[in-house]
């Protein structure tokens, strides 16, 4: 089974992204991919592989919430970072992003874990890694990927309006180095894991978005998901 990653990107990030990457490396990491979903149990499924993508054209991108590593458990990844599907229990990172979206907006807490709604308003909900074996975590960084989100975010410096990068955790905050545009505002925070999330809560990341957004002339998010 083959796999051609840059066919299958949408075109507005295929023409930004294929400037930016080295195809030995990229036809490396289509090698890697395709066999894992040949061999091994994959996730997010193959069809959503590219969903942030699809649902947060490049025009249109104007927040970036950066995620790790896709979740790992039966059903629940589905190419957005932090998002589960419809019906899928919420994994913890999740509910302390609900909870902190309560505090700063008073937004009461969603029953599904589906962000698609954000990933449609402009917010690309990106992981550095965008495919994981099941059951085992980090089990694809190392690979490829890294260099592949890195150009999406290479990319989004370079557009001329402003982009909101929301890092959470030490890794994502790592990724701030390749953010140099002057219009561009970079949110950094403790990351909403258990681990980690009594320094993530108080943080109120999603005013400072809606903010930063304003103070460009630039729409608000409606966080709502109700």
């Amino acid at each position: 089974m083959s796999l051609d990653l840059m066919e299958s990107l949408p075109g507005d990030w295929r023409e930004r992204l294929d400037p930016l990457l080295d195809p030995i490396a990229t036809a490396a990491l289509e090698a890697f991919v395709a066999a894992e979903y040949a061999e091994q149990t994959v996730y997010p499924p193959r069809a959503d592989l590219f969903n942030a993508f699809r649902h947060c054209t490049y025009e249109n991108t104007r927040v970036l919430i950066l995620g790790q590593d896709p979740y790992h458990g039966p059903g629940q990844a589905h190419g957005l970072s932090f998002s589960v599907r419809e019906g899928v229990r919420l994994p913890p990172s999740l509910r302390n992003i609900y909870k902190e979206l309560a505090a700063d907006l008073e937004i009461p807490p969603a029953g599904s874990g589906d962000l698609t709604r954000w990933a449609d308003q402009g917010v690309l909900l990106l992981n550095a890694v965008l495919t994981v074996r099941a059951g085992d975590a980090g089990s694809h960084a190392g690979k490829g990927w890294e260099d592949f989100t890195d150009a999406a975010i290479r990319a989004l410096n370079d557009k001329t309006d402003r982009v909101v990068f929301v890092l959470w955790g030490a890794y994502a905050r790592k990724k701030a180095r390749f953010i140099t545009g002057p219009q561009h505002t970079v949110i950094e925070s403790a990351h909403p894991s258990p681990l980690s999330a009594k320094k993530f809560f108080g943080t109120r990341p999603f005013s400072a978005v809606n903010k930063a957004l304003v103070d460009a002339g630039r729409s608000e998010i409606d966080w709502n998901l109700a």
